[in-house]
């Protein structure tokens, strides 16, 4: 088979399981809402199986820390049994920010794919590139995929919470 054609369909094949990947995270985000927080999904991949899925639970917590990636990034690691997530790929609905940024660095994920872009906090491309600095361990990070579904839902969010405050 001719190389061009074997790469049109490798990319096929990851556009599919990235669409699913992103569908399973805005499940989770949908979770998010029914206590009140900023509906954000995320899931982290292993061997083609989600090991861990997690959303915002900032409000029903109480705690600022309770990000949806740092929920499953605590779930992986002990799936795992290792704070190294090496061989995974995360999936957020959203552009993460400094804090999450951070720890998916720290935490040696080496592909994370996101949903919507994050214009107020995001640290990818929206506001700054955490990503672009040389640490220890890089990120391969893109962004756009389900762009509008992930945007829709933290959109209505936010306008009916502004509808409520009216």
């Amino acid at each position: 088979m001719r190389q061009d054609v074997v790469a049109v369909i490798q990319f096929y094949l990851e556009m599919k399981d990235n669409i699913y990947y992103m569908k399973e995270a805005l499940k989770e985000a949908k979770k998010s809402l029914l206590t009140g927080d900023v509906p954000v999904g995320c899931v982290i991949v292993y061997d083609d199986k989600i090991i861990a899925r997690g959303h915002n639970k900032r409000e029903d917590k109480q705690q600022s820390l309770a990000h949806a990636e740092i929920v499953a990034i605590n779930k992986a690691c002990k799936k795992l049994g290792s704070w190294r997530l090496e061989d995974c790929t995360m999936y957020i609905t959203l552009e993460p920010c400094v804090m999450c940024s951070g720890a998916i660095i720290q935490s040696r994920i080496p592909r994370v794919i996101y949903g919507a872009y994050d214009y107020r906090f995001g640290a990818h491309k929206s506001l700054i590139n955490l990503f672009d600095v040389k640490f220890n361990h890089n990120v391969e990070i893109s962004g756009g995929v389900l762009e509008n579904e992930c945007s829709i839902i933290i959109k209505d969010f936010f306008k009916e919470l502004r509808e409520k405050k009216s």
